[in-house]
């Protein structure tokens, strides 16, 4: 009985089972080896997942201090890289990144004292101030300067913000403009700025001494010059006769136009291409005319300077372009080589207009050349006849002119 009953249960392991009709114990040893390794697979997995999260806490806990002051950290690091670079123009907006909850918590304390360092010092994050062209302000110190930024310091403002007066601890006078954060300019117009005249020195441009970056504020401090702007001098009440006259308008064309071209041309003598020759040409009509690029004062066919100086040529009132408030009038040539520029320079083909500096050349120089057959006659002809034949009196983008790195680049 006893072995018929060992034989009954050898033969039920060795039986087939309905699963792939494999016998019984290959069935249970398969089983228990998947249970096995499913079990082993889920273990290393949570002892994965456990080491992930203690690292990534320990990187958290680690990290707290850099995000301290993170805003500030990047305005700085970004004004670093300018400066070491030399760019001229930046098209990429710095953008500073949300800072958590947690992380404005523990960077409001560190801020405090980060502030009162720089109050005293020139600048210390990256070592800014090493490059010896300007110094960090505090938004406390530009403050009491400025008396709070009170309406009655104010002595400019413009697209991007407000110039206010100020006096500094040590009296000397600065102008300060406070940058306006409306679609990220601030951050742009604060880049650039410090990108173009920075460490820029030149006669005609306004030095930047230091500026602010706290928080989202930006700052840039300037000499202060007492001698009004262009805008105050061409468009403010200076009476009847205008104190600038026709050379004294044309000494500022020239030196507006070096100061369009590349800050490297105050160290290296080379003249680079600009993008910006049609708003040089409107600053040219304004010196010219006297008048604002748009004027909704006037009768309706005049509001437009660009419009109204293009229709008192082709209706061949050159001489009514000039600012009555002048007392002794351009010579003839003189004005039509001048206009004759300022077209060029708002040429609606981009690749006609010249370079800016050619258009420095072209102010620099006695004369233009002109034909020796046609001399005579187009100084007596009408100017909008010489609009279209304006290329040959003009260096145009191609004219082959010899311009920085001596190369010369033909235009299509």
């Amino acid at each position: 009985m006893a072995d018929s009953g060992d034989s009954d249960g050898g033969s039920a392991f060795t039986a087939k089972t309905p699963i792939l009709h494999q016998k019984l114990y290959v069935v249970i040893i398969v089983t228990v080896l998947l249970a096995l390794a499913v079990f082993i697979l889920v273990f290393i997995f949570l002892r994965r997942r456990s080491c992930t999260r203690r690292r990534t806490g320990a990187k958290r806990g680690a990290g707290l201090i850099p995000l301290v002051n993170e805003p500030d950290q990047r305005a700085a690091d970004e004004i670093s890289n300018v400066v070491e670079k030399k760019v001229f123009v930046v098209e990429n907006v710095v953008k500073a990144e949300q800072i958590e909850s947690e992380s404005k918590k523990a960077s409001s304390v560190s801020y405090e004292s980060s502030t009162t360092r720089s109050e005293s010092s020139s600048v210390s994050t990256d070592g800014l101030g090493s490059f010896g062209w300007g110094k960090c302000y505090s938004l406390r110190e530009l403050q009491t300067a400025s008396n709070q930024f009170s309406d009655e310091n104010v002595i400019g403002e413009g697209g991007y913000g407000v110039v206010y007066c100020g006096v500094l601890h040590d009296g000397s006078v600065v102008a300060i403009k406070n940058l306006s954060n409306k679609r990220g300019h601030a951050e742009k117009e604060f880049k650039v700025e410090v990108e173009a005249i920075g460490r820029v020195r030149h006669k005609n441009l306004v030095g930047l001494i230091g500026y602010c970056a706290e928080g989202t504020e930006r700052l840039l401090v300037y000499e202060y010059i007492d001698n009004g702007n262009l805008e105050q001098w061409l468009h403010g009440d200076v009476g009847p006769v205008s104190p600038l006259t026709w050379g004294v308008r044309m000494k500022i064309a020239v030196g507006a136009a070096r100061g369009y071209v590349c800050p490297d041309y105050a160290s290296t003598g080379m003249l680079n291409e600009t993008n910006d020759v049609y708003s040089f040409g409107v600053l040219l009509m304004e010196i010219i005319t006297g008048r604002s690029p748009v004027d909704y004062s006037r009768p309706p066919g005049e509001t437009n300077l660009i419009d109204w100086f293009k229709a008192m040529i082709a209706s061949h009132r050159v001489e009514e372009l000039v600012d009555p408030r002048i007392s002794v009038p351009p010579p003839p040539r003189a004005l039509k080589r001048v206009l004759l520029l300022c077209l060029r320079c708002i040429d609606i083909d981009a690749h006609k207009r010249p370079k800016m500096g050619q258009v420095v050349h072209m102010l620099e120089a006695d004369e233009f050349s002109y034909r020796a057959g046609t001399r005579f006659a187009r100084d007596t002809a009408p100017l909008h006849h010489l609009q279209a034949s304006s290329r040959n009196e003009i260096p145009s983008a191609q004219t082959k002119v010899v311009n920085d790195g001596g190369e010369r680049p033909t235009g299509s």
